[in-house]
């Protein structure tokens, strides 16, 4: 039978943590709560311990990351829905967080708390961590007495938003692998292997093919200048995150993203899905529409498609509802605006803008995959391509110096 270790609190607060024997998950979470505890996390031994690994690598590694807003959530929403108040639910999480920046904030939003401030405005003291939509879906409940319910929606969208930004992350790792492959590969060949056949090709002068000519004087430049084409590249590098950083430049860029073969179709569907999860769950938690396409504007990471919500803010002042706006607007597929009317029409847009987030979720998934099906091969096409062309340019010339020998 496997083991299962824990960690869980009484209704004093007090935190206990083991290992126990059962078949399943929810056995010990069962066994845990008719002993009078309230389960906060259950899982494997290896994978409960590593959330407690300290990698103090610098500031990187010690940021505040939208996981931990999520686990934060996940064990507020659990002590909450127990029935602890809220002032002591907030301390057992301190103390479970084990990064010290992220237990001061927690720490500094109880204390907020303690002196009468609401809860939503306590988390708006901190926006590098908590959201203008988090605080907004926090202050709706509050204010309909709702906050376990908005909680647990509030854990539900940050999962999906997670699970998609992590679908999309993996999927790139092996490409850039392989891209980094190829230029480490290609830069020994110029700077290791084709040098050791210069001095062979010295003595056949001009008689060397011109090719052959090319690639060692590529390599000689880069043996002799390469702080020049590093610099270079770091330079172009920081130069277009510069003009990106402008508004001019995010512009441009944004445009070419909704212009790119493939690119385009990919950048679409996760920006509709990303609005419409957002809009959904703001709406449902009860947060009126105007200030939830406020929010959702600033959620939005494309800045030609966050621009075009300005049109359907004005559109649903003068009362056109959203579908007939967002039509308008250009820039979402007819399927997403076909179900959002529907949902409009039959009073339940909240649910339908939510349905949409799925159905565009799974469509991000699969195009990522068709995306790098296609990447792939062009990579390792590209690479033996390359790299053939250096291989068979230094054959055919060490052929042509021994032909000249005889």
């Amino acid at each position: 039978m496997p083991e299962f270790a824990y960690k869980a609190t009484d209704r004093m607060g007090k935190i206990v943590e083991g290992q126990m024997e059962a078949a399943e998950e929810r056995d010990v979470v069962g066994k845990l709560q008719s002993l009078g505890y309230i389960p906060i996390k259950v899982g494997h031994p290896s994978k409960t311990r590593s959330f407690s690994l300290d990698i103090d690598i610098g500031a990187f590694f010690r940021r505040i990351s939208s996981a931990d807003v999520m686990t934060f959530t996940q064990q507020l929403s659990t002590l909450i829905s127990a029935g602890l108040p809220l002032d002591k639910s907030l301390s057992i999480v301190a103390e479970l967080t084990e990064k010290e920046d992220f237990k001061k904030i927690i720490s500094d939003v109880l204390s907020s708390i303690q002196e009468g401030i609401a809860f939503a405005d306590a988390l708006a003291k901190h926006p590098r961590v908590f959201s203008k939509l988090y605080v907004n879906m926090v202050r709706a409940g509050e204010a309909g007495g709702v906050l376990e319910l908005i909680l647990e929606r509030l854990v539900s969208f940050l999962e999906e938003s997670q699970e998609l930004k992590e679908t999309v992350t993996s999927a790139m790792i092996y490409p850039a692998l392989l891209t980094g492959f190829c230029v480490v590969i290609i830069v020994v060949f110029l700077t290791v292997i084709i040098p050791m056949f210069s001095t062979m090709f010295e003595d056949a002068g001009e008689n060397v093919p011109a090719s052959a000519q090319f690639l060692m004087g590529v390599s000689a430049f880069m043996k002799g200048y390469w702080w020049v084409i590093l610099g270079v590249i770091g330079g172009t590098y920081f130069g277009i995150k510069r003009y990106i950083a402008t508004e001019k430049g995010r512009l441009n860029w944004d445009g070419l993203k909704l212009k790119l073969f493939m690119i385009k179709t990919l950048v679409q569907k996760i920006e509709v899905a990303r609005f419409s999860r957002t809009l959904g769950t703001l709406l449902r938690s009860g947060v009126p529409i105007l200030q939830s396409l406020n929010i959702v504007k600033e959620t939005i990471g494309n800045l030609i498609i966050a621009r075009s919500l300005v049109g359907i803010h004005e559109g649903i002042k003068e009362g056109e509802g959203i579908s007939k706006p967002l039509k308008g607007a250009n820039t979402f597929p007819s399927l997403a605006i076909h179900m959002i009317t529907v949902g409009e029409e039959t009073g339940r847009l909240d649910e339908m803008l939510i349905k949409v987030a799925d159905t565009y979720d799974k469509d991000v998934r699969n195009a990522v995959k068709r995306f790098i099906s296609i990447l792939e091969p062009l990579l390792i096409m590209t690479m033996a391509i390359v790299v053939g062309s250096i291989v068979i340019t230094m054959i055919l010339a060490i052929i042509s110096v021994n032909d000249i020998s005889f």
